[in-house]
């Protein structure tokens, strides 16, 4: 009963601020999550076969939950929802509950990025100050900008698309960085099969599939592989680089300046200005406000603005409210880009 009347509060406290409550279903195809996280995120999901043989699974996630929503009933209008309930997500920790009760508030539709980032932010403040907890964190980062600093550094372009591909996934991004300072790629073994394979397609019928790509296409991505080259005389000085920026974190107010100080330093042509931050002004003594550069690395689908709101709980810090700016989730789901900005509340830290 307190689980419940905690929803209906944060509920009516996000209503307040023009979020329509909508109803997801806790069911969805197993594919659409594949397609975002990739087929190693399987043992994560509760699937299950239909009677026609389609793969579904307890929805691990409310986000991805809504946006397909958003996209099958064909919305062509900006939508302000919100939603509560539970996913379902398979741990391998003990501490850990498969079960996540959260609740989630979004901005689909809109191309007002600024002001839908700041509403966002703005709500979860909001629920915050309602909230029984006294000391706080708002971490906020940039995922544009590290796009940013790869797109300038002189490396090989397989090696940019590698560290921003990687970049969610800390521990390989790391050991990606250390083949970059020590210019070690693809074990040379690997790299002969692959030629002996692209070879033999080469003689084969261009129009035949694989994956659902052609032997065209194959042959045409591998043709830029390997002409792209695998080695940099620049690797170490710019792993230090990217390392330094990851480091990179003080209060929100002086983010421009030390951002702008650390690229100029480098030089590194790239100009921050206030646009990157949503939030202006923090009126709360209890909120310490800061931008951390690696700030939510744990969640791949975020695409430019990410935020995590921390809460005191005892002796230690805990995520309370996180979110971000995901335009490119829909195209991972296979469909056309759509603007896309929210957060989600973990109901589990008040238990």
């Amino acid at each position: 009963m307190k689980s419940k009347n905690l929803s209906e509060k944060i509920l009516r406290s996000i209503k307040s601020k023009g979020f329509k409550v909508i109803e997801l279903d806790p069911v969805i195809e197993t594919k659409y999550i594949l397609q975002r996280s990739g087929e190693n995120f399987k043992k994560f999901l509760f699937s299950f076969y239909d009677l026609n043989g389609k793969e579904l699974c307890l929805r691990p996630d409310l986000t991805v939950s809504s946006v397909l929503r958003f996209i099958q009933n064909k919305a062509n209008k900006k939508e302000k929802v919100c939603y509560s309930g539970e996913a379902f997500r398979k741990t391998y920790q003990k501490k850990d509950s498969f079960i996540k009760n959260q609740i989630g508030f979004e901005i689909l539709g809109s191309n007002n990025r600024q002001k839908d980032d700041k509403a966002i932010i703005d709500t979860s403040l909001n629920i915050l100050r309602n909230s029984p907890f006294k000391k706080s964190v708002l971490k906020i980062g940039n995922v544009e900008l590290f796009n940013l600093l790869i797109e300038k550094l002189d490396i090989p372009t397989r090696w940019r698309n590698r560290l921003k591909r990687h970049y969610w996934n800390e521990s390989y991004f790391n050991e990606l960085l250390k083949r970059l300072e020590t210019n070690s790629d693809i074990d040379p073994v690997f790299v002969e099969i692959d030629k002996s394979r692209f070879l033999k397609m080469r003689k084969d019928n261009q129009n035949k599939m694989v994956a659902k790509r052609s032997y065209k296409e194959i042959l045409d991505r591998f043709d830029m592989k390997i002409k792209d080259p695998r080695k940099t005389p620049t690797g170490k000085s710019n792993s230090k680089i990217i390392k330094e920026f990851l480091r990179i974190k003080c209060p929100l107010e002086k983010a421009p300046k030390v951002l702008n100080a650390f690229f100029k330093k480098n030089k590194i042509n790239i100009i921050v200005g206030k646009g990157f931050f949503p939030l202006k002004k923090n009126n709360n003594k209890n909120l310490k406000v800061e931008f951390t550069a690696s700030n939510g690395r744990d969640v791949e689908f975020y695409s430019s603005m990410i935020f995590s709101v921390e809460v005191k709980k005892g002796s230690k810090f805990q995520n309370f409210i996180s979110g971000g700016r995901y335009d490119q989730l829909t195209t991972n789901l296979g469909f056309k880009e759509t603007p896309a900005v929210g957060a989600a509340v973990n109901m589990n830290v008040y238990e």
